[in-house]
C-alpha cells in the first residue's frame, strides 16, 4: 500500500503512528507530497483525492481512501490486534465520540488557527483568511484542552484503560498546537503528563 503525505504535517503523522502501533509501517510505501510548493492541487493528485488534502492510502487495487478517520479504521480491521477503534460496540462507540471530540475540538481548531490568524504556510497556499474566526479556534482549542484535562484526571488514555486513535488524533492537536505557539495551560497537569506517556511510545518516537 501506498501513502501520499507531506512529512512532518499533523494529519500524516497521525497515520505513520497508527501504523507503528498496528506494526505495519514496513508494508507501506511512502509518498512525498510537497503541499508549500501546491503540488497538493496538481490534477494527477485531485486524482486521487478532490479535497486536495493529505494523506491518502492507495491500495494494491488502485482504491484510495482519505480521511485519517477512515484510512485508520482500514488499518486497523486489517488485524485485530491490538485494537485502536474498539472491539466491543460500547469501547468502539466511546473511542469515535472521544476521537471526534480530539479531532474538532482540538486538532481542526488548531489548524484553523494557523490557517487564519498567522501567515500559515504562506498567501499563495491559503487564500481566503478570517483572522477573527482563526482567533476564536484559537480559544476553542484552549477550552478543549481544559476539558481533555479533567477527562484524563480519572483514567490513562481518552477513552478509558486503553490506548486508541482518540489518543494518537489528540497527540497530533498537541503537536500543531506547540507549532503553532498554542501553548497547553500550565493549570492542565494531567494533559501535560498525558502527553509525556505518549511521546515515550515507540511509535512516537519513531517519527523523529
Amino acid at each position: 500500500m501506498k501513502i501520499y503525505e507531506t512529512q512532518g504535517f499533523p494529519n500524516p503523522a497521525r497515520i505513520r503512528i497508527a501504523l507503528a502501533e498496528k506494526g505495519l509501517t514496513d508494508q507501506a510505501e511512502f509518498i512525498q507530497i510537497n503541499v508549500p510548493e501546491g503540488e497538493h492541487q496538481t490534477e494527477a493528485f485531485r486524482a486521487k483525492n478532490p479535497f486536495a488534502a493529505v494523506p491518502v492510502l492507495e491500495l494494491e487495487d488502485g482504491t484510495c481512501i482519505s480521511e485519517c478517520s477512515a484510512i485508520t479504521e482500514y488499518l486497523d480491521h486489517l488485524d485485530d490486534t491490538p485494537s485502536l477503534t474498539g472491539s466491543t460496540p460500547k469501547a468502539r462507540a466511546q473511542i469515535h465520540m472521544m476521537q471526534r471530540r480530539a479531532e474538532a475540538g482540538l486538532l481542526d481548531a488548531v489548524g484553523s488557527y494557523f490557517h487564519h490568524a498567522t501567515p500559515g504556510l504562506g498567501a499563495d497556499i491559503e487564500g481566503y483568511q478570517c483572522p477573527q474566526w482563526g482567533n476564536h479556534q484559537k480559544e476553542t482549542a484552549l477550552k478543549s484542552m481544559r476539558y481533555l484535562d479533567t477527562v484524563l484526571a480519572d483514567q490513562p488514555w481518552l477513552a478509558g484503560d486503553n490506548f486508541s486513535v482518540a489518543d494518537i488524533t489528540a497527540f497530533a492537536g498537541l503537536v500543531f498546537a506547540g507549532f503553532a505557539k498554542v501553548d497547553v495551560p500550565k493549570e492542565c497537569a494531567n494533559l501535560i503528563a498525558w502527553h509525556a506517556r505518549m511521546s515515550a511510545r515507540p511509535s512516537v518516537e519513531a517519527l523523529g
